[in-house]
């Protein structure tokens, strides 16, 4: 019998500005291919003015899904057909899924941050939590978090309306504390804090060196820091705590918890996380 040949490719895409040093699309590929999938996934630099043509685009040529990245994850919403649980409570969306003829948004962002605690044995739980920055990233996290049995957040954020949005999406969705603080040069960390997110772009590539305005004397080697930033992996914040002597998170463990969601939603195969992150890891050198 002669071999079926398809030369249909399955398409994946990730809007986001600035996108070229994001490593979603090496890390999804390699499990691609880890899988035997004849599957692409593509990189878009599209901004919020561009993004209704951008999902207009996949409906067209029958994307099966994608991801959205700063600063799109809020400004989609509206040009979906609908929004998963976890992105609805959120309002935010990171990941689509082509369900038909629909396009649902989900989040995976969240459950990938707390899965990536899991994995360094912090417990959530009853946890007093410093949170910086108030955008999609921000709100999948604190979500996440307090239905994870979080006590409390400060969020810290430099526009007062979107912290305040924050708060009151997870006093009134959520039986978490929140309160907001404006964020006016460096903050000091409350002494009864146990973990500090940095939910923020500042380190974000190519600008590594930016720092995280944050009095780190202000913190312990009790203190966990957790940067959500994967590019790169060791940024200044990561450094700079770990000279304090505390336990740090990078943002590799929540891109590929993220990821393997997401690869699940679109292609109905689980994922081997070894795969993805060693792809991670290739390209940072780590």
């Amino acid at each position: 019998m002669a071999k079926q040949w398809n030369f249909k490719q399955e398409l994946i895409s990730n809007f986001g500005k600035p996108i070229a040093e994001n490593p979603t699309q090496y890390m999804i590929e390699r499990a691609f291919q880890h899988h035997g999938l004849d599957w692409r996934y593509i990189n878009f630099e599209i901004d919020t003015e561009g993004l209704s043509d951008a999902v207009r685009g996949m409906r067209v040529m029958g994307f099966r899904g994608g991801n959205c990245t700063i600063p799109n994850k809020v400004a989609v919403i509206p040009y979906l057909d609908r929004l998963g649980e976890s992105a609805a409570l959120m309002g935010a969306v990171n990941c689509i899924v082509r369900h038909g003829d629909e396009l649902v948004g989900e989040n995976t962002d969240g459950k990938g941050f707390v899965q990536s605690l899991d994995e360094a044995a912090i417990d959530p739980h009853n946890k007093r939590v410093v949170l910086l920055g108030a955008g999609g990233a921000a709100r999948a996290i604190a979500v996440e978090m307090a239905l994870a049995g979080t006590a409390s957040f400060t969020i810290v954020n430099r526009t007062p309306q979107r912290g305040s949005d924050l708060v009151t999406l997870i006093k009134e969705k959520t039986p978490a504390h929140a309160e907001l603080v404006t964020w006016n040069g460096d903050f000091q960390v409350p002494p009864d804090t146990d973990i500090v997110v940095n939910a923020t772009s500042i380190g974000l590539f190519p600008d590594v060196d930016a720092r995280v305005p944050l009095d780190l004397d202000s913190i312990t080697s009790d203190t966990i820091i957790a940067d959500v930033i994967p590019n790169p992996p060791r940024t200044r914040l990561v450094r700079e705590a770990e000279q304090k002597g505390c336990t740090v998170l990078d943002g590799l463990g929540m891109l590929v918890n993220q990821g393997v969601i997401g690869f699940r939603n679109w292609t109905g195969v689980d994922p081997d996380p070894s795969v993805m992150r060693q792809a991670l890891e290739e390209v940072f050198g780590e």
